[in-house]
This record gives structure tokens, sequence and C-alpha cells, in this order.
């Protein structure tokens, strides 16, 4: 029976989508969490110990509670998660798609799980495959290494750093991890302490910290400063998707580099990241040319 609970309330009367906002936080698995409309359940592993939280809009504000060692953590840090210091409203654009899209979604806003190490690991399995493939990777580790989450419900925590950090490569090959992937991960993992040191030091100095580490370059880093940190401007360059999407949303362009990306994205500067979330969650994307990628299998290589 899952222990009694910690709560929290916060007064709050602004506009907040649970879905939207939460959504990209939960992680790439359902074992992570649920979120509708009306809830989100969500299990991580806090500075404090493990914890899972639910999270209900209520008349005036906003009712939570979370069972665990890092229940009080989880608690204290409810306002990162749901972007209550964010600020929509302040992103007025002009005219056209992206303003249309902004009007329609005033509720989402960009929060922060300010767990850098949680965010790191699925960003790393997404280098260089397909969704598909990364999302499949991902749940399988979490199924293979993961603990039961506090609380009621089946829910799974992520793998901890210290088991990550000591699994030989034969653990990542069945999963589909390669081994490029695989030792990016086993390297984080070592340093995962000095890694959340990135949720509290100056955007720039952060995204330093992170690719200072082999493996982690500016497609990698923009992913998880949008996460752990709510950057609302951070774009992920190098990415095969997004500059065609952005080019197709803003110019009619059906084909787009990161530069052109880039130059597009330049008027919307400090909310560059809101654009492209925004164009995701809308479904926009470029006509499609030629064969789409093919999902590899590492497991029989």
């Amino acid at each position: 029976m899952a222990s009694e609970p910690a709560h929290r309330s916060l007064p709050f009367a602004g506009s907040l989508d649970l879905k939207r906002t939460v959504g990209p936080l939960i992680g790439p698995s359902p074992a992570l969490g649920a979120i509708s409309e009306r809830e989100v359940w969500r299990a991580s592993r806090t500075p404090e110990g493990p914890a899972t939280i639910h999270v209900v809009p209520v008349d005036g504000g906003i009712e939570a509670a979370a069972w665990g060692e890092g229940a009080s953590w989880a608690l204290q840090q409810l306002p990162d998660l749901l972007g209550l210091d964010d600020d929509p409203a302040s992103f007025k654009p002009d005219s056209g798609l992206v303003r249309d899209l902004h009007l329609r979604a005033l509720g989402m806003r960009f929060g922060a799980t300010r767990s850098v190490f949680e965010a790191l690991v699925p960003t790393i399995l997404g280098q260089k495959v397909t969704t598909k493939e990364s999302h499949r990777s991902y749940r399988r580790l979490i199924s293979a290494f993961g603990e039961k989450a506090p609380g009621p419900g089946d829910f799974s925590l992520p793998p901890a750093p210290e088991v990550l950090a000591e699994l030989p490569y034969f653990d990542y090959h069945p999963l589909g991890i390669e081994r490029k992937r695989a030792d990016t991960i086993r390297r984080v993992a070592q340093r995962a302490q000095r890694l959340e040191e990135v949720s509290t030091l100056a955007a720039s100095d952060a995204v330093k910290r992170l690719m200072a580490f082999d493996g982690i370059g500016p497609w990698t880093a923009a992913f998880v400063m949008a996460a752990s940190r709510g950057d609302a401007d951070a774009v992920p360059v190098g990415d095969y998707h997004l500059p065609n999407m952005v080019a197709w949303a803003l110019a009619r362009e059906p084909r787009a580099d990161d530069a052109r990306m880039l130059e597009l994205l330049e008027p919307y500067r400090g909310h560059r990241g809101r654009v492209i979330r925004l164009l995701k969650q809308a479904g926009v994307h470029a006509p499609k040319f030629g064969p789409r990628s093919t999902v590899r299998s590492f497991e029989q290589t």
C-alpha cells in the first residue's frame, strides 16, 4: 500500500494547458507518467530520492500530492514543472501562422524539470536514429533497469545514473543501443552529479558544461536546456526534420538547412524554442519527398 502523500496547494489564476506544458517533460515512455487535460502523474529521481507527483487543476489554483523520499523536493519544484514563471503573454508575434497558433495555445508554458540527467539520457538515445527507434530503446532501458516508483499507480523510475555508469556494453546492445550512444550514456552517468549543476548556471555556461562532454553537441544540449531549465529560446541545430518544418511554416520553402532555419527564427529570438514547439504540437510538417528514414535494428549488428 502506498504511504501517505505530502500535499501542496498553489493559487494560480493564469492560463495553463497541462498536456501541452508537462507532456514534453514526462519522457518518451508511458512507464514514467500519464497526462490528460485534467491531471498529471510523473515519476522521477530527485536530489532527495525517488518521487511520484500527481497534479490536478482546481478552481483558483492547483492541487498536488507527492510520494517517496523526494516528495518535498518535487512539491517545492512544482511551479517550475508547470512553467508558472514562464509568461507566454510576453510573446507577441505580429501576424501569420505563429501568431494564430500562439493565440490558440496561450496555456502552453515552458516548464522545467530541474533534472538534467533524466533529460539527457533519452535525448542521447535520440541521436542519429528515428524517433520510433529511440523511444523503443528508452522503454526497454526502463523496463530492464528501472525501479518501481513510489506511490499509487504502475509507474517506474528511470534507471539510476550509478546503474547506467556500470553497465557493460553487452547489456545496452540488446536494447537497440549501439556502442557510441552507450558510451556517451556511461560517460554522463559517471558525472551525473556535476551535470545537475547545469540547472543553476547561466545559460551560456550551462551549454558549455553540457558540450564539454564527448558525445554531446548543440542538438542534444538544446533539448536538455528546454526540458531541464524551461529555456523557451533553445533551438536544436543539426536536426533532420526541424529546418524543413520551420522553413515550410514560415516561408513556404519545402527544404532548408540550419542556417536558413536560424535566419527565419531570428525575429522570434527569446522565444525561438516556443515557436518550434507550437509548430510541432500543431502537427506542421514540410512536404515529404523521397523515401522515409528506415528503422535500424542494432540488436542484429
